[in-house]
């Protein structure tokens, strides 16, 4: 099944989860940066964060290739900001309009998921979600571990 994994990751989680799962699906991997990569601290990252989930704000991506055509299966992970997937993966899912996929999707957080993955699901209405996870803190958690949890969450919709 040919798969892309698409993600948007600012402190290294979602790249790290997303690279497991690119590399036990030989999948294609797709990551989403914005245009503004500001060096940002914790309190500046935190502040920024907010402004763009409350404000409801699509920040601009730098280019990205994507035909979502040629994929049966989009793995598609976000971090979890302020209870919603962050802001740049909703302007993706807002300039390519996927509809009729299925769908796997994954959230990284360091406090907990909230109702982010009911959100995620809403702004993919038209597809086929098969799968959810949610990992906290992977980066920080024993990487043995969080790589079982990927792989048995991959064998769960592969």
């Amino acid at each position: 099944m040919k798969t892309a994994v698409i993600f948007y990751s600012l402190d290294g989680n979602c790249t790290f989860v997303a690279e497991e799962i690119k590399n036990r699906l030989n999948a294609d991997m797709i990551q989403l940066r914005t245009k503004d990569e500001k060096k940002r601290g914790k309190i500046g990252k935190l502040f920024w964060g907010c402004i763009m989930v409350f404000s409801g704000k699509k920040p601009p991506l730098k280019p990205y290739s994507f035909d979502s055509s040629i994929y049966e299966l989009l793995i598609i992970g976000a971090p979890v900001w302020a209870d919603s997937p962050a802001p740049p993966v909703k302007t993706f899912i807002s300039e390519t309009g996927i509809s009729g996929k299925k769908i796997a999707l994954f959230v990284c957080h360091g406090g907990g998921k909230g109702g982010s993955q009911e959100k995620f699901k809403a702004l993919l209405a038209g597809n086929e979600i098969i799968a959810e996870a949610d990992f906290h803190e992977p980066v920080k958690k024993n990487k043995d571990e969080v790589k079982r949890q990927i792989e048995d969450w991959v064998k769960s919709f592969n």
